[in-house]
């Protein structure tokens, strides 16, 4: 026994650290990149899927199935070497076979890939790239002119990377194949696995770079709602100096924009935040490559700039302004809805006012019957009390009317006492 337990993740957390290690390819080489990503909730898909589309492609070889929750693997599918790679958002394919092939970037180095395996894959291509890998010539001027025949000059790209190990370039189009090309030219001195981790590099480069670029899609998509949500919100705010504007109806508007901007957030954030970080992977690949330049030509890095960085700018920027509609929204209900209960106060306080002037006639009007209530009561006590007396008196010569007439200011301060004690009691 161990004199002491290890973590239970201790293997897995050092074995990520020597995930995914670069292949070792030779010179000269054709290599095939495929990159495949579901068209929605790419990061939620069925890995189960992805892994019995690559168990199809083995199968066709006769090659080893992986380990069930591998996320790499390695195998060899007739002449090419084959490795596969799970991410994220998406699954890559890179193969590739020895040789340079009948004629440079022939689009039938892709036939690896099956056409009948590729329609059943869960996703669609992301990218797919043709490398053309050969040894460096004695003569830079053959570089130069295979390049010019390659690439379209104007968009062309090329770098020595590595402290001379090699010279890539790329224009980074779309062939009419349908595949990014690129070209790696090896020093003698450069090993396989060196070899190897340039063309990952360069895959991992434009790959991030194409996957990254989903956001200026989604900006683009969300620039006219945005853009009426704007005017709206304007127009509201405006109209919130006005003095008798419809508080209500304008504060339930604003509620229903803040929604709808809260609503884009929330389907847009995985997005933005997504493509802040695979921009970052571009940059930190293309800088790991330590380029220079090459016989004059752009930089990767100043393609990135120019072609690449305004792109990312404008989804960074639109993500600021989305942001920005939010809060504005949100400052604008709260100073509406402090207008509203400011409004409401002082209808509450007119209420008030006009139910302590009911109050107070009511009070006056409960005086008022209360002393009618008196003279009422009063009334017939004096009789009841003549009925009583009457008897009592008229031996004695006295008038019936003197009698009444004597009675009455006893009744009536003996009813109005009684009425004060009742509504001292209740009161």
């Amino acid at each position: 026994m161990p004199p002491i337990a290890d973590h239970p993740q201790r293997y897995a957390l050092v074995n990520e650290l020597h995930a995914r290690p670069a292949a070792r390819i030779p010179v000269p080489s054709v290599a095939c990149f495929l990159a495949i990503k579901p068209e929605s909730n790419a990061s939620q898909r069925s890995r189960a899927a992805d892994r019995k589309h690559l168990l199809d492609l083995l199968g066709r070889h006769g090659a080893g199935h992986p380990p069930p929750e591998a996320t790499h693997h390695t195998a060899e599918v007739g002449r090419h070497a084959l490795k596969w790679e799970s991410h994220t958002e998406f699954v890559t394919y890179m193969a590739f076979e020895q040789g340079r092939g009948t004629r440079a970037y022939d689009p039938a180095a892709f036939d690896v890939f099956p056409d009948d395996w590729l329609s059943e894959a869960p996703g669609r291509r992301l990218t797919s790239i043709l490398f053309q890998i050969e040894p460096m010539p004695d003569d830079p001027g053959q570089v130069t002119d295979r390049l010019a025949e390659w690439f379209v000059p104007e968009a062309l790209a090329a770098v020595t990377v590595l402290d001379g190990s090699a010279v890539i370039a790329s224009d980074f189009r779309i062939d009419r194949a349908g595949h990014i090309r690129m070209a790696v030219f090896v020093h003698p001195d450069t090993g396989g696995r060196r070899v190897g981790r340039i063309v990952q590099r360069l895959c991992e480069i434009e790959t991030y770079k194409t996957i990254s670029m989903l956001g200026l899609t989604r900006v683009r998509e969300m620039s006219p709602q945005m853009g009426i949500l704007d005017e709206k919100l304007s127009a509201l705010t405006r109209e919130m100096k006005e003095p008798g504007s419809h508080s209500a109806e304008t504060l339930d508007e604003l509620l229903r924009i803040s929604s709808e901007l809260e609503n884009m957030m929330v389907e847009s954030s995985f997005r933005f935040g997504a493509t802040g970080a695979y921009e970052a992977l571009v940059h930190q690949r293309i800088e790991v490559l330590h380029e220079t330049r090459f016989q004059n030509r752009q930089m990767l890095s100043e393609f990135m700039t120019r072609r690449y960085d305004p792109a990312m700018r404008t989804v960074k920027s639109t993500e600021t302004r989305l942001t920005k509609m939010a809060e504005r929204a949100m400052r604008a209900g709260q100073l509406l809805g402090t207008r509203v209960d400011v409004e409401r106060s002082a209808q509450n306080q007119k209420l008030l006012e006009s139910m302590d002037r009911r109050a107070d006639l009511q009070l006056r009007l409960q005086n008022t019957v209360e002393g009618l209530s008196v003279v009422a009561i009063s009334y017939y006590a004096v009789n009841l009390a003549g009925y009583v007396v009457m008897p009592l008196v008229e031996p004695m010569g006295i008038t019936r009317t003197v009698a009444m007439a004597a009675l009455a200011p006893v009744v009536v301060l003996g009813v109005w006492a009684m009425v004060r004690r009742i509504r001292k009691r209740h009161f």
